[in-house]
């Protein structure tokens, strides 16, 4: 098993694949950079909307280093970036370097990833894992609370579970509210507003077992969504599934 330094490292290499199942055990961030001038929005969004943007770090304008893992580069250590303008995806690169400015800030926000090896460790079966797919993830019905000039839908992640484990599952993640925490809901994708859950907006289609019930999670990718919705003239984020491997054990972040 990878430890985080070495999955940065293949990152930095240039690994491009899901961050799912990669050095279990320990936290993985969703990435949002903005320029310094958006920062309070993004700041207050989060705030705003505790169960899908936790923030974990902020980073100080220009800094490419986190608290969460030193030593670490914001700018190639994870497989894949976005990169937004006035709103658009324009490119989907391995690092970042040549497109940094001293005028960025930096946000890392807790990924449900985190949580996976407490689900498998508790005996529910972690289907996108099995399948060697990213974990799908849809736009919602759900508006998020707006902040400044930032606005738009809550997105979730989906997981299969056994009908029989979904209890469990909910016991595991709403002790870990710093990674989203315990489901926002369970059964019915037509309750989100999702029309298909074998074609999400992010992310890979993951099987169903028999007996398996879609279960859904509040996703860090909610704030792309509001950068599409609010368009910020510029933006950096992480390609859905291909987070920032910290150094933080999952269980700093587990409540007793």
């Amino acid at each position: 098993m990878l430890t985080p330094a070495d999955a940065r490292a293949q990152y930095r290499a240039g690994l491009v694949a899901p961050t799912s199942g990669h050095a279990p055990g320990f936290t993985q961030a969703n990435l949002v950079v903005l320029p310094r001038d958006w920062a309070y929005d993004m700041l207050l969004f989060g705030q705003r909307n505790p169960k899908p943007v936790p923030l974990l770090d902020v980073t100080d304008a220009g800094s490419t280093s986190t608290t969460l893992a030193p030593g670490a580069d914001l700018r190639t250590d994870l497989p894949q970036y976005r990169v937004w303008r006035d709103g658009e995806l324009v490119d989907e690169p391995a690092e970042v370097v040549d497109l940094w400015r001293d005028d960025l800030v930096s946000f890392l926000i807790g990924c449900s990833f985190s949580f996976e090896r407490a689900l498998l460790d508790a005996g529910v079966p972690v289907r996108n894992i099995e399948q060697g797919r990213n974990v799908s993830m849809y736009r919602t019905n759900r508006e998020c609370r707006p902040a400044g000039r930032l606005s738009g839908p809550l997105v979730v992640s989906m997981r299969p579970i056994p009908a029989s484990l979904v209890a469990t599952a909910v016991q595991v993640t709403v002790r870990m509210p710093r990674v989203h925490g315990a489901p926002v809901h369970v059964g019915s994708p037509e309750a989100l507003g999702i029309v298909d859950n074998a074609q999400p907006d992010f992310g890979d289609p993951v099987e169903a077992e028999p007996g398996d019930v879609p279960v859904y999670w509040a996703c860090g990718v909610t704030p792309q969504a509001a950068l599409i919705a609010s368009r910020p003239p510029f933006a950096i984020t992480h390609a859905p599934g291909h987070m920032f491997v910290t150094d933080v054990p999952d269980a700093v972040y587990r409540e007793p």
